[in-house]
C-alpha cells in the first residue's frame, strides 16, 4: 500500500506532483523512514528494558472528560493508543488514498478504459493469485480467513527500490506499477469493507447512508467550505465505527464526496487576480526605501493568495495538505505501533515450518503469506497481464520485455502497510485471544519477510535482465 500518486519519472529524480518539496524529490525517503520505524518497533517489542513499556503504551486507554461532569466524551470506552492509531489515524490515511484514487480516475492513469484496463486487470491478478495460494496452504484451518493479508502492494517501498534502480527500468513500467498499485488500493479497500468488518447494524448503517446522502446534497447545492465536510466526515466515522463496517472505510467514502470543482473558474480567477494586481500597484509608494509590502499591499497579497487557493478544487487542496502528514507522521506511527512483534526465538522466522502455537489446526499463517507475496503477486500480475494482451484488451508497456515485466512485478510483492493492516483485522473469534495474537504476530513477521524477499528478488532480477538486454 502507498500514499504516493502517479509520478513524473525523470531519471533518478521524481517530482511529487511538481510540488517542489525537498522530501518529495526523494521517493526513497518514505520507504527508508518506514523501514527505520519497523526496526525500532521490533527492538522496542523485544529488548528487555523497553518491551513492557512499549506494550503498556499501546494498551493505554484514552478518555476525554469534561471537567466535573464524570462523563467520557469523544472516545469510546475501549479506545486504546493502538486502536486510536488503527481506527482514527488510519482513517486519515484511507481518506487521502481515496482522494488519490478519485484523482487518478478523474484525470490520471485510470481516467479512461484504455489507460485503466491493463493495470486494473493486472491488479486483480495480483490479488487473486496470493489469495488462492494462502487458501491452499491454510484450507480447512482456523487461519483460512486471513487470505486477504498477502493481496496488497505497498508502493512506498516499491518506489524506493525503483528510484535506486534508476534507468534500468523503463519509465512505462514504473508508471504501470504505480497505476497497478492504485487499482490494488481500491480492491484492498473493498476487501476490507466487505470481508473484514464486524456484524452489520443495519439500522445504524441506514443512518450513515442518510448522512452520506445529505453530504451529496450539500455538494450538489454548491457548498465549497471545508468545515461542513469535516463535520459530516466525523459523523460518518462515528456511525461506521458502531455499525460494524470498519471505521477506516468512512475515510474512503468521504474522500469521494469532497467537491472536485474549484470555487473560481479560469475567467473568474483572471478577473479577480487582475483587480488586486492593479490595487497592489496603486498602493506602491515608489520610494526605494519604503516598506514592502505596506499595510494595503499586505491585504492585496492575502486576497491574491485566497483567490489562488480557491481556484484549486477542495479535493486537491486537502490531499496536498494532508499528504506530508500521512507520509511522514501517520504511516511511521502506524509502523511503530503494528510492526512490534515479540520474537520468542529465531525459529519464529522459519515461515516454512511454523505452525501457530504448535497446533496444525490453526494453520500455517506465515507460509501462506510469504508464498502469496513472493510468488503469488508476480505470477498473478504477469499471468493476468499476458491474458489481457493475448485477448487484445491491454497493451504491453512501451520498451518493456516480458522478462523485465516479471522482474518489476516481483516488486508488487512488497505488501507491508495494507498487509499488516489487514493482518490486524484477521482471525477474530477463531480461537482464544492469546492464539489470535500469535496468529497475527506470525502474519506480521511473514509480511516483513515476504516483502523484504520480494524487494531483493525484484532488484536482482531487474539488474540481471538489464545486463542481459544490454549485451
Amino acid at each position: 500500500m502507498k500514499l504516493i500518486p502517479i509520478y513524473t519519472w525523470n531519471k533518478q529524480v521524481l517530482n511529487f506532483n511538481k510540488r517542489g518539496d525537498r522530501l518529495s524529490k526523494k521517493p526513497w525517503f518514505q520507504g527508508v523512514l518506514l523501514l527505520v520505524c519497523v526496526i525500532l518497533a521490533m527492538l522496542f517489542a523485544n529488548l528487555p528494558f523497553t518491551k513492557e513499556a512499549y506494550h503498556s503504551i499501546l494498551g493505554t486507554h484514552l478518555q476525554l472528560h469534561i471537567y466535573g461532569s464524570g462523563h467520557d466524551i469523544l472516545f469510546p470506552r475501549d479506545m486504546t493508543v493502538e486502536k486510536f492509531i488503527n481506527d482514527i489515524l488510519m482513517v486519515i490515511f484511507f481518506f487521502t488514498v481515496g482522494l488519490e484514487i478519485k484523482r487518478e480516475i478523474a484525470y490520471g492513469e485510470l481516467s479512461s478504459p484504455k489507460k485503466a484496463l491493463m493495470p486494473v486487470i493486472a491488479a486483480f491478478g495480483g490479488v487473486i493469485a496470493p489469495a488462492v495460494i494462502f487458501t491452499l496452504v491454510n484450507h480447512g484451518t482456523a487461519a483460512a480467513g486471513g487470505w486477504g493479508i498477502p493481496t496488497a502492494t505497498d508502493i512506498a517501498f516499491a518506489v524506493c527500490i525503483l528510484s535506486v534502480l534508476g534507468d534500468k527500468v523503463p519509465v512505462s513500467l514504473k508508471v504501470f506499477l504505480t497505476a497497478l498499485a492504485i487499482a490494488d488500493d481500491l480492491i484492498a479497500i473493498l476487501v476490507v469493507a466487505i470481508f473484514y468488518g464486524g456484524s452489520i447494524n443495519l439500522p445504524l448503517l441506514g443512518v450513515g447512508v442518510v448522512v452520506i446522502a445529505l453530504t451529496l446534497l450539500m455538494r450538489k447545492l454548491g457548498e465549497k467550505h471545508i468545515a461542513p465536510y469535516v463535520f459530516m466526515a466525523i459523523l460518518v466515522w462515528i456511525i461506521f465505527y458502531y455499525s460494524g463496517i470498519h471505521a477506516t472505510m468512512s475515510g474512503v467514502v468521504m474522500a469521494f464526496l469532497i467537491p472536485a470543482k474549484a470555487r473560481y473558474n479560469k475567467a473568474q480567477y483572471t478577473h479577480k487576480r487582475n483587480q488586486y494586481l492593479q490595487k497592489l500597484a496603486q498602493y506602491d509608494t515608489l520610494e526605494d526605501d519604503a516598506e514592502f509590502p505596506n499595510g494595503p499591499q499586505k491585504h492585496c497579497l492575502r486576497q491574491l493568495h485566497r483567490i489562488a487557493q480557491n481556484s484549486m478544487d477542495m479535493s486537491y487542496r486537502v490531499e496536498h495538505a494532508l499528504s506530508p502528514w500521512v507520509n511522514y507522521l501517520i504511516m511511521p506511527v502506524f509502523a511503530l505501533a503494528n510492526a512490534g512483534v515479540t520474537i520468542p526465538g529465531l525459529s519464529y522466522f522459519n515461515v516454512f515450518a511454523q505452525t501457530v502455537a504448535g497446533h496444525p489446526e490453526f494453520g500455517m499463517v506465515g507460509l501462506g503469506i510469504f508464498l502469496g507475496l513472493l510468488l503469488g503477486k508476480p505470477v498473478g500480475i504477469t499471468l493476468f497481464s499476458w491474458i489481457a494482451i493475448r485477448l487484445k484488451i491491454g497493451e504491453m508497456p512501451a520498451k518493456a520485455s516480458w522478462a523485465m515485466f516479471f522482474a518489476v512485478a516481483c516488486l508488487g510483492g512488497i505488501g507491508f502497510t495494507m498487509s499488516i493492516f489487514v493482518d490486524t483485522l484477521s482471525f477474530g473469534g477463531v480461537a482464544d485471544d492469546a492464539t489470535i495474537s500469535a496468529m497475527r504476530d506470525a502474519g506480521k513477521i511473514a509480511v516483513l519477510m515476504g516483502s523484504i524477499c520480494a524487494g531483493i528478488l525484484g532488484s536482482v532480477l531487474v539488474n540481471f535482465v538489464y545486463k542481459i538486454q544490454k549485451k
